[in-house]
């Protein structure tokens, strides 16, 4: 196993149901494989129901809720997408702010699809060039945020190195980006 994040816990935040599963299974086992420590973290205790688009899929065990941590117990937050997931978790005031947090404190985050909608609540996505599924493309301009269609975008020109992808089908470019970008907060620290 390579270690290219030995010693790094990632947060992986989503609500208690609504999760494009792929989107939270694959960015995790690639944490894993490159011996980071994923937390599942989410707005209550308990399990968390995943979905393969609007069928459900599996469910998943909270580590640790919202209300419990802050973005210091944390090394990088990864943002899973899915329709209902970050529509949930832009109405709740403890994920938002565990969300911003993570910028206030310069540390990365990664987002996939939806997931910019809880960037757009956080209010920080201004001068940030952001890419994500294309309805949300609107919502990230109206925040001020640059929407571009690629694959994957690294923005670094914040106050944090921030990560996103559009769809399930950007996740191997998605993973990759974020791998070596929380490797290189590692490095920097």
């Amino acid at each position: 196993m390579a270690e290219e994040l030995k010693g790094i816990t990632v947060a992986f935040l989503v609500a208690p149901e609504g999760i494009e599963q792929v989107e939270l299974t694959e960015p995790w086992r690639a944490v894993e494989e490159v011996g980071g420590t994923p937390r599942l973290v989410s707005t209550d205790s308990g399990t968390v129901q995943a979905f393969e688009h609007l069928d459900k899929a599996d469910t998943f065990d909270v580590d640790a809720t919202t209300d419990t941590i802050t973005p210091d117990d944390f090394d990088a937050l990864v943002l899973p997408g899915g329709v209902a997931n970050p529509d949930y978790l832009r109405t709740v005031e403890s994920a938002v702010d565990f969300i911003k947090g993570f910028f206030d404190a310069g540390k990365p985050v990664a987002a996939i699809c939806h997931a910019p909608w809880t960037l757009v609540e956080a209010d920080v996505v201004r001068g940030r060039s952001i890419t994500s599924w294309p309805s949300v493309k609107t919502d990230i301009a109206n925040a001020g945020g640059n929407w571009v269609d690629e694959e994957v975008v690294v923005d670094r020109n914040g106050t944090n190195t921030l990560i996103t992808s559009r769809k399930p089908d950007d996740l191997a470019a998605f993973n990759s980006a974020l791998v070596v970008e929380f490797g290189r907060r590692t490095a920097d620290a």
